[in-house]
Order: structure tokens, then C-alpha cells, then sequence
């Protein structure tokens, strides 16, 4: 608990004041200190150098912003200068001075990922890595090492306040975890109970009336510090930017760790989630948001297309533990494992283009005017996705001569089932002049389709370190199968295959901090059934494989992390148009990427923050019948982000904090045949804070963030002629968190 000591401003932590004290006694720790003695009557002016130390964990809170190690590259704690692929942290310190309000905008100043795939809508942490969207439209996203494995319309978000850290490792990463979209993969690491006290309680107003509640307590509950918790939740209320769209969310994660000694422990893990409503989940057309409409003009940001009657809910249910024993110095046993429940009922009215190109215009007016009027279909879905997953790893460290193994052998198991009734229709189509929206007949949600995935993965990794070289080497194999009964007509389509894939990278550490790489890895992700028709049929996996050479500059005496990296990663078995039947697909297409990316992440001192970002992607369709030559939709070839805060720590604006920056998404085609571009935007981000340390109020504060500073009004993306995001227009928040 942090306490206020005499001399030293108030808004320091007790953890970083105790890192002050104890670089002033032995110079060991991870921040070295120059003060001046006490004048009377007058606060010490400390300088302050942050670097990371050694109690930093893969799996815990990391001392500043950059982060110096990962689990997510490796399923090992390792340093981020040791990993032979491209991997980005957002540390909870950087998620607390942004405050973002889904996992998908803290990942919006990270290079590589896309974030405007679905604009302003949060319904989903949807994002697009290194140009490639996952397969079905479902997320590729993870939650302590075990997949989020969602299904149809049913997949699991959460709450970025309940988290320590998220990390995106990019490039193929099915030497670990199996099937897996090649761009890469987003991992979240949950809040875990702490031996440090944490008392907070936090509350939020803003505009779109934003009302949202807080707590994160933690400690240990004997004195011998074996049994510890942690409880977390919040609760959140407030109306989307489009008319008549709220989002509601309660949640809590309930943790629990025994620890009897420092080579064994047991974290009980558990997420309880419920959102009577979701927020807004739908589209326009690219007339009336790309270009004007055939009138002129164009739809209003808060435009909704959907009915009066449009329902969105989902409700989560996740347990499990982590645990991990120390047999002796050599051998470490691990296992993760999670059971999931997660339903979704969605009655969903979306737009399907004007009616002068829609197919969703049977029921319009006589004598109406088509380009008046949008079409629009509709979806009642009810689901229950169950998921349980387990993975069981034996680390071994030993040495061969010189040289240092950490060596990972690990099986994992995954089974997923998603019961989806369901309806689909059309509904009236909306005049575009009348803001008026009614009540549709959404029909009842029958048996509709019966889902099942079951993943069976043995896998073999060394990091081997020879004086200054670190090689990589690891081989997975996996047995997958898959089905979907389609209940209808009672048939069955299923497939079963196996698969090997590897990855190889060496590393090479300069004593200066400076870490040149190369590596190459592979992928592999099922592609979606053909179910319509008469020619039900199971296509094989998608492949991809991916070469990548890079830097990375750690210095052990600065809070930096410096990252670059240029990559080819092609994407083979794609569906693509069957060249003998236009209405049938073939797993025979290949899309190539070309990129480039450079990431900075610096606590410069103890008053500046700041990151930076820049990525260039050329994606392209190297095979296939109909899109040869294009460019994937929402792909944009450059983004980049400038981030930077300022802390006062002396004088009269000591405790406050002034930050802004920026994010730029370039211009990307708007569908497939690339027959049209969303144009580039730039929005600035900007955040003022107060410690309230000097009020005797110590680690609490109150702070202003506003997104999209300058209320920049644009389109995000759009993923064809009929489906277009608006970007989120400025949100206004004022977050007050108090500790004690």
C-alpha cells in the first residue's frame, strides 16, 4: 500500500520509492538516483533513470511501459531480445493512461494490426495482422496461452481493465499453439493475485452518458504469504455513437493462488461476464459514407440501419488455474486449462447495400425510388459455445558443453462445441430521408447448425544459448477434426487432418543491447465448409510460412525496447472461385505479404513516456481465379502512431501528467475486386492527469482522456460495396481511481 513519506512527491508509488532506496544503499536496483539534500520547507528534487530490473515476470506487471519479456513467443519466460519473431507488449501502465475501453483500441498504437476492421464498434476485438483476417470472421485471440476458440457469432471478450498486459505476436505460430490465422496472434494476460497489497476502487463519466464503476483488490490472507487473491470487476453503461445502440457490461474475476514455497504454485482462475447488450454490430454502404449518396450528402456517424426491436446479448462463464512445479533445478512442470461457457442471442437487422443494388429490396414500395432506400436482411441467432482446453508443458533446463538449453515439451488438447438455432430473412427496406426505425419480424431461431472442433498437439522447443547466440528451434505436430451437422436436412459434413509445422530462428546479442535476428516459421488454419447446396464439402487447411529478419535494441540500463523487422509471409490452399464452377470454391489461391515494421516503446526517465510506430504492408493476391493481382480488403499499406506523456514531479505542477499523440490508418481498398478505396485518416489522441498524492490521497488520481481529439469524422474501413465502417467520433472520459 503506498503511504506518503516526507520529501519525496507523493503520487511515487511505495514499490518505486522502495526501488529508490534501495539503488541509494546497494546501486543494484533497477533505477539509480541523484538528490540533493533537504532544504527546509521545500520538496527534494529527485532525477530518476527507469530501467527494468529483474523481478519483471512474462506473466506479471512490468516496472514501466516497456516490457522486457514475453511468454507469448515462447510459452517460456523469456527476454523479449531472445525471441526470433516480432512481438509488441501494452503493459497495464500503458492501458491505464490511455483508459482504453476494448482489448482492440489498446492494440491501436502497436504496429503490424489493423484495428478498423469493424470502426467504431466494440462488440468484437476483431483485429486484421499482417494484412490476414482470421478464417470465418471469428477472432484469433488468446487468453493466458489457451485459445478463445469462438464459432459463428459466439466469441469471447474481455474487458481490458481486468488485464495485466496484452501482447501480439506476429508471423505463424502453430509451433505452439496449433491452428492459427499466419498474421499472428493477440494473447492476454489476466490480473493474477498479488503479495503486494492493491486497494482501488475506480469511476468513469463520459460523453454518449458513460457511467462505469471499478475494483481491483489483492493480498495475501495468511501471514506466510501461501495463500494470496485477487478480485477484480467492473460495471459499465452508456449509449454507442449510433442513435438508439447501448452497451451494458458486468463483470468480476474472482482469483485465488496457493503458494507453499518459490518453486510451486496453484492460481485458480475465473471470468464472469454478462452484456444484456452489446452495442451496435452493423454496416452502410459505401454510398453515403465512402462517396455521397446518389442525392448527396452523406449518412450521419450516429446513423443505425438496424430495427427498433435489434437485440444483441452475451453472457461468459471461464474457469480454470494455472499451475507450475519445480521438481528441482532442472525440471519445471506446467499446466493451463479452461472451461468456457459462452451464450449469445442476437436479433440483428443490417444494411445490404441501396436498393439499387441490393437483393434485399422484394417488399419496397410501389413507385418508391430505389436509391432512396436500403435493403437490408436479418438474423436471429441463439448459441452456446462450451470450450475446454488444457495444455501441459515440462521445461528442462540443462547445458551440453557450452552451450545453455531451456528445453519445452508440451501436449495440448482443445474441444470446442457451439449449438446455434437460427434465422435468416429479410426485412423492410429503411428509408434513407426518415430517421424513423420499426419493429421487424426477425421469425423464430429453429435448429440450425451443430459445430464441433477437437485439436490434439504434441509439440518440442529448445533455446539453446552459446556465448552471445540464441537459437531457436522448435516442431509441432497436430491432429484435428472438425464437423457441422447441417440440421435441416440432417446431414453431416466433417473432415480429419494432421498436421506438422516448425519454426527456426537465431539470435545474435550485442553486449550494447542490439539484437539482430532471422527466422522462419509456419502455419496452418481450417477453412471454412461449403454447407449450401447440393455439394456439402470440407475443404483442406490453409498453410502459411514466413520469413523474417530483424533488430531489437534492450539496453539493460534503459527502460527501452527498440524493434524492427522485415518479413515475407505467404498464405497458400486459399479458397478461391472454382475456375470450372464459378459458384463452388477451391483450396488453391495464395496471398503474399510483404512488410515492414518499427516499434519504440521508452520510459525515457521518470517524467517521459513515449511510443512510436510505423508499418508498411503490401498484401496482395498472388494466385487465384478472380482477385490475381488485387489487394485484400482493409489492408492499408502504411499506419503509423506517435504517442508521448510528460509527469512533473517538483514544483507547483508537481503530480501532473500532460500526454498526446496520434495514429494514422492509410488509405485501403474497400473490397475484394478492389474496385473502390477508403481514403487515409489521422486522429489525435490526447490526456491530462492529476496525482493526488499531496492531498493525502496517495496513487490516486484523477484523469481527462479524449480519443479522437479533434472529432475527425471518417470511414474506418469497409470489407465490400454494401459494408462500411465510421470511424469513432471523439469520446470524452473522466476517470477517477483511488488506492488505499
Amino acid at each position: 500500500m503506498a503511504r506518503f513519506i516526507p520529501g519525496i512527491p507523493g503520487h511515487l508509488s511505495l514499490r518505486k520509492i522502495a526501488l529508490l532506496v534501495a539503488t541509494a544503499v546497494g546501486g543494484n536496483s533497477v533505477f539509480s538516483v541523484a538528490a540533493e539534500p533537504p532544504a527546509p520547507a521545500k520538496e527534494d528534487n529527485i532525477v530518476v533513470t527507469a530501467t527494468v530490473g529483474p523481478t519483471e515476470s512474462a506473466w506479471g506487471p512490468s516496472p514501466t511501459i516497456a516490457a522486457k519479456r514475453t511468454a507469448t513467443a515462447t510459452k517460456t519466460d523469456t527476454p523479449i531480445e531472445k525471441t526470433p519473431q516480432s512481438i509488441s507488449v501494452v503493459t497495464n501502465e500503458e492501458m491505464q493512461t490511455h483508459q482504453f475501453r476494448s482489448v482492440k483500441e489498446a492494440l491501436g498504437y502497436t504496429p503490424g494490426v489493423s484495428t478498423a476492421s469493424r470502426g467504431a464498434s466494440s462488440t468484437y476485438d476483431y483485429v486484421i495482422v499482417r494484412g490476414f483476417a482470421p478464417v470465418g470472421l471469428n477472432q484469433n485471440n488468446y487468453l493466458d496461452g489457451l485459445k478463445m476458440k469462438g464459432d459463428f457469432y459466439n466469441d469471447a471478450v474481455i474487458d481490458p481493465y481486468m488485464l495485466e498486459r496484452v501482447e501480439l505476436m506476429r508471423g505463424p505460430t502453430s509451433v505452439l499453439y496449433g491452428t492459427s490465422s499466419p498474421g499472428g496472434i493477440v494473447n492476454m494476460v489476466s490480473k493474477r493475485p498479488s503479495k503486494e497489497p492493491i486497494r482501488e476502487i475506480q469511476f468513469k463519466l463520459g460523453n454518449h452518458n458513460l457511467y462505469q464503476t471499478g475494483f481491483d483488490f489483492s493480498d495475501e490472507l495468511d501471514d506466510d504469504g501461501i495463500y494470496s487473491y485477487r478480485l477484480t470487476g467492473i460495471a459499465r453503461s452508456n449509449n454507442e455513437q449510433q442513435d438508439n445502440a447501448k452497451q451494458k457490461r458486468y463483470a468480476i474475476a474472482p482469483a485465488f493462488t496457493w503458494q507453499p514455497n518459490d518453486k510451486t504454485f496453484l492460481t485458480l482462475l475465473s471470468y464472469f461476464q454478462n452484456e444484456p447488450e452489446t452495442g451496435y454490430y452493423g454496416w452502410l454502404p459505401k454510398e453515403g459514407t465512402v462517396e455521397p449518396l446518389p442525392g448527396g450528402g452523406r449518412f450521419p456517424v450516429s446513423f443505425n440501419e438496424g430495427a427498433a426491436n435489434n437485440t444483441y446479448s452475451r453472457n461468459q462463464k471461464m474457469v480454470g488455474y494455472n499451475a507450475e512445479h519445480g521438481l528441482n533445478d532442472t525440471f519445471t512442470l506446467r499446466q493451463n486449462l479452461r472451461f468456457s461457457d459462452i451464450k449469445v442471442s442476437e436479433k440483428n437487422a443490417y444494411g445490404t447495400g441501396l436498393c439499387t443494388t441490393s437483393w434485399n429490396c422484394t417488399s419496397l414500395p410501389a413507385g418508391a425510388i430505389k436509391e432512396n432506400y436500403l435493403g437490408r436482411g436479418t438474423t436471429n441467432s441463439v448459441e452456446r459455445l462450451q470450450n475446454f482446453s488444457v495444455d501441459t508443458q515440462l521445461q528442462t533446463k540443462f547445458a551440453t558443453d557450452n552451450i545453455q538449453h531451456t528445453l519445452l515439451a508440451g501436449v495440448d488438447y482443445m474441444r470446442m462445441r457451439n449449438d446455434v438455432h437460427a434465422a435468416f430473412g429479410e426485412a423492410p427496406p429503411l428509408d434513407i430521408n426518415n430517421s424513423s426505425r420499426y419493429p421487424v419480424d426477425f421469425g423464430d431461431a429453429v435448429p440450425y447448425q451443430l459445430n464441433k472442433t477437437h485439436q490434439t498437439g504434441i509439440y518440442l522447443q529448445d533455446q539453446a544459448e552459446w556465448d552471445k547466440w540464441v537459437v531457436t528451434l522448435g516442431g509441432r505436430y497436430d491432429w484435428l477434426k472438425q464437423s457441422t451437422t447441417v440440421r435441416d436436412v440432417n446431414d453431416r459434413v466433417s473432415r480429419n487432418d494432421s498436421q506438422f509445422s516448425w519454426r527456426g530462428g537465431v539470435n545474435y546479442l550485442f553486449d550494447n543491447g542490439i539484437t539482430p535476428y532471422i527466422s522462419y516459421s509456419q502455419s496452418f488454419e481450417p477453412n471454412l465448409f461449403s454447407l449450401f447446396g447440393d455439394s456439402r464439402k470440407a475443404y483442406e487447411p490453409s498453410r502459411g510460412e514466413q520469413y523474417e529478419a530483424g533488430v531489437k535494441y534492450t539496453p539493460k540500463d534503459h527502460a527501452v525496447v527498440v524493434t524492427g523487422a522485415l518479413f515475407q509471409l505467404t498464405k497458400t490452399n486459399n479458397l478461391m472461385a472454382d475456375p470450372g464452377n464459378p459458384v463452388d470454391q477451391v483450396p488453391a489461391g495464395e496471398i503474399r505479404v510483404r512488410g515492414a515494421e518499427l516499434e519504440a516503446k521508452a520510459a525515457l526517465n521518470l517524467n517521459i513516456n513515449m511510443t512510436a510506430s510505423y508499418t508498411w504492408t503490401d498484401a496482395q493476391y498472388t494466385k487465384d481465379t478472380t482477385l490475381k493481382g488485387n489487394a485484400p480488403a482493409q489492408v492499408p499499406k502504411h499506419m503509423a502512431s506517435l504517442w508521448g506523456d510528460y509527469t512533473f514531479h517538483s514544483g507547483a505542477l508537481s503530480g501532473l501528467t500532460l500526454g498526446t499523440g496520434g495514429r494514422f490508418i492509410g488509405s485501403s481498398f474497400g473490397d475484394p475486386e478492389n474496385s473502390f478505396k477508403v481514403g487515409s485518416a489521422a486522429v489525435m489522441d490526447a490526456v491530462v492527469k492529476y496525482d493526488l498524492g499531496r492531498f493525502g490521497l496517495d496513487d490516486s488520481h484523477i484523469a481527462l482522456n479524449i480519443k479522437n481529439l479533434l472529432n475527425r469524422e471518417y470511414v474506418a474501413s469497409c470489407f465490400q460495396t454494401y459494408g462500411c465502417y465510421w470511424g469513432a467520433e471523439r469520446q470524452t472520459v473522466v476517470t477517477a481511481t483511488f488506492r488505499f
